[in-house]
């Protein structure tokens, strides 16, 4: 029997709670049956898990729904092939059968969601075993496929390798792969991928942390093979001259696009802090790149490969799955103030659209683009079709920003306390027999475990704590800009 949980979160700030009370209903309706497992799908049109989007994204329901989030990594976990390669999506049909589908990575963002739940499920030590067995054939698999010139660099064989539909730097690659050899023809790829090489980095990393857990012998092994994996992927890919990592070609060729993929390598922690901090400070936040109004488009918004476009499109406008990962890749990295700014942006941004969670965003407005959820392409006047409002990734965004801004977090055991000034606020997080409480008055918070009192402070730090309430750390959450 899985731990009951649960989120509750009361203000007085009528916006913020009908923006709460909106995101939350959101991914009630994204609730669904695969066969005889409740999952969460990823919402606005998509109705399949992606392992892109949904271990991460049931990890961070785990707050709310243990069942889904635990199936959101399990079915993955459960359909792996002989030879280690996991489903890159997962489709559920009408007579309860599933189909696990491999044309496609479509991304990776598993390993650190897939053992958060280790901690959310009570420590059980048969998921952890099975995890990591997995992990292993899933590495095993890239390296004995993915490095066809034996440079040591990982590659991408089609656009949905790496989830960036539409996007221009793609050019004439294929969408889908279905072999496991690189197709034939392209100009682009097989492409030497900071993605793909983050993938093995992210897998090791946690083999390494797992092997921790586990104690059997090999922490040091994964450790090495994880810091091998990023000394490549900085050799090969990284311009130490701009401060940012950038893909090449199948000739070999720089691919001088400025992405926001740099970021997702920050989300699996294959930068070193001096490379982080480099395309934060150079990149991140200038405003002509990635800090525009609405930050974090796709693309640098002044570089020739931007584009504007509403539709599903990886080209740039800012996408609620780039605003989900943004939080574990700046918090690593210790740039907790610019997660708070950044929520608040997206906040103003689905708040000022009319509590429509769509899919994009206009970089300059802020302004939701409104698509069609049955084809992604813009609403057009007299359309008939549903419009994309339910898209699961900007409203568990929303969830989880007010969770690391005013909320209880839980982090490898450890338990976050997020006491953001500025707003009255209570909220109090359930987890099997315990609740985690914080009241403020946005000047001052007070931290309860089941009713006594724990800790109080001021406003604008995030309190880390073990699970009987001993300080172990604080972080200033806020002075970033807005």
């Amino acid at each position: 029997m899985l731990p009951l949980t649960g989120v509750t979160f009361r203000t007085r700030n009528r916006a913020l709670q009908q923006l709460f009370d909106a995101a939350e209903a959101k991914c009630l309706g994204n609730l669904q049956m695969f066969g005889p497992h409740q999952v969460l799908v990823e919402g606005g049109g998509y109705e399949k898990i992606w392992l892109e989007t949904q271990p991460m994204g049931g990890e961070m329901y785990a707050k709310r729904n243990l069942t889904a989030a635990l199936n959101n990594v399990l079915l993955f976990m459960r359909t792996q092939r002989a030879d280690g390669r996991l489903a890159g999506s997962i489709q559920s049909f009408p007579d309860g059968s599933i189909e696990a589908q491999f044309n496609k990575f479509q991304g990776f963002c598993f390993p650190e969601p897939a053992l958060e739940l280790y901690w959310w499920l009570g420590e059980d030590q048969a998921y952890l075993t099975e995890l990591q067995q997995c992990l292993i054939r899933f590495d095993e698999y890239l390296w004995r496929t993915r490095d066809t010139d034996g440079d040591g660099c990982l590659e991408s064989f089609c656009v949905y390798d790496t989830g960036e539909d539409n996007a221009l730097r793609y050019g004439d690659a294929p969408v889908y792969c279905l072999t496991d050899t690189p197709p034939e023809g392209s100009r682009v790829v097989p492409m030497a991928s900071m993605d793909i090489m983050s993938f093995s980095y992210s897998a090791r990393d946690v083999l390494s942390r797992i092997s921790a857990i586990l104690g059997d012998g090999q922490e040091g092994r994964w450790r090495t093979a994880a810091d091998e994996v990023a000394a490549a992927l900085k050799a090969r890919l990284w311009d130490d001259r701009i401060g940012a990592c950038f893909d090449r070609d199948r000739f070999g060729n720089t691919m001088p696009i400025l992405t926001h993929n740099n970021l997702r390598c920050m989300y699996w922690g294959s930068f070193s802090r001096q490379m982080a901090d480099r395309f934060v400070r150079e990149h991140l936040l200038e405003p002509a790149e990635f800090w525009t109004p609405m930050p974090l488009p796709s693309v640098a918004a002044n570089d020739p490969a931007f584009r504007n476009a509403p539709e599903n499109n990886w080209s740039g406008q800012p996408e609620g799955l780039t605003y989900q990962r943004a939080i574990r890749a700046l918090e690593r990295y210790g740039w907790e103030p610019l997660v708070t700014a950044l929520g608040h942006r997206l906040f103003r941004a689905v708040i000022e659209g009319g509590y429509v969670f769509t899919q994009q965003f206009d970089p300059f407005t802020g302004a939701p683009s409104r698509v069609s959820a049955i084809t992604k392409a813009p609403m057009e006047p007299g359309s008939t079709d549903p419009c994309q409002e339910g898209y699961g990734p900007t409203a568990l965004s929303v969830l989880e920003y007010m969770a690391h801004i005013w909320g209880v977090h839980m982090h490898r055991g450890q338990l976050w306390f997020s006491l953001g000034s500025g707003e009255p606020y209570t909220y109090q997080q359930r987890w099997g027999e315990n609740t985690y409480r914080i009241e403020s008055d946005g000047q001052e918070a007070h931290i309860f475990f089941n009713s006594k009192e724990k800790l109080a402070s001021p406003c604008g730090i995030r309190l880390i704590t073990d699970r009987e309430g001993r300080l172990i750390a604080t972080r200033r959450i806020e002075d970033a800009p807005r």
